[in-house]
C-alpha cells in the first residue's frame, strides 16, 4: 500500500477547526493585555508574560487552570533548582544536563506530572541556557513572576471572556 502524501495546505487550512473571530479577538486583547502590563512593571523580559499568557487562554476550554497550576509550580522549581545549579556549576550544558536529569528522575521516582517536568525544563533551559547580566538567582526571579503574570492574565480572560466551549461529537 503506498502511503499517502500531505500538502502544506492540506496540514494548514481546515474550515471545521479555524478559530472563530471572536476567539482571535479574545486572544490578542489578553496576549496585548499581559505585555503591556509586563512593560508597566518594567519587568526585564515582558515577552514571557505574553508567552504565558497565551499558553493559558489557548488552552482547551475548560483546562486553563490545570494549565496554569502546572506552568505556575513548574517554573517556580525549575526557575529556584536552575539557580541554585547554576551557582554551583555554572552555566551551559553539564548544569543543564544535571538539572533537567535531577528533576525528571524526581518526576519518574514520585510519579509526577508530565506537564511539571515540562515546565521545570523549560524554566530551566531559560535561567540556565540564555544569556544574562546579573545573576540566575535574579533572573529565575524575573522569570517567575514574569510568567506568573501571564498566567493571571489568562486565567483572569478565562473568566471573564471564557472560550468557547468545541461542539460535542454525536
Amino acid at each position: 500500500m503506498k502511503p499517502r502524501s500531505f500538502r502544506l495546505a492540506e496540514l494548514l487550512l481546515d474550515p471545521k477547526s479555524s478559530p472563530p473571530a471572536l476567539e482571535v479577538v479574545r486572544t490578542t486583547a489578553a496576549a496585548v493585555g499581559s505585555l503591556l502590563l509586563a512593560e508597566l512593571l518594567r519587568l526585564p523580559n515582558p515577552y514571557w508574560a505574553t508567552i504565558s499568557c497565551l499558553i493559558v487562554v489557548l488552552s482547551s476550554a475548560g483546562s486553563e487552570l490545570a494549565v496554569s497550576v502546572q506552568r505556575c509550580i513548574g517554573t517556580g522549581i525549575g526557575a529556584a533548582l536552575a539557580a541554585a545549579v547554576d551557582h554551583y556549576l555554572g552555566s551551559g550544558p553539564l548544569s543543564f544536563g544535571v538539572t533537567v536529569l535531577a528533576f525528571g528522575m524526581v518526576c519518574c521516582a514520585g510519579r509526577v506530572n508530565r506537564g511539571a517536568f515540562r515546565y521545570v525544563s523549560i524554566a530551566a533551559a531559560i535561567v540556565i541556557l540564555v544569556p544574562h547580566a546579573g545573576s540566575a538567582g535574579l533572573v529565575a526571579f524575573h522569570r517567575f513572576i514574569e510568567v506568573s503574570l501571564g498566567i493571571g492574565v489568562g486565567l483572569a480572560t478565562a473568566i471573564v471572556w471564557p472560550a468557547p466551549r468545541a461542539p460535542q461529537a454525536a
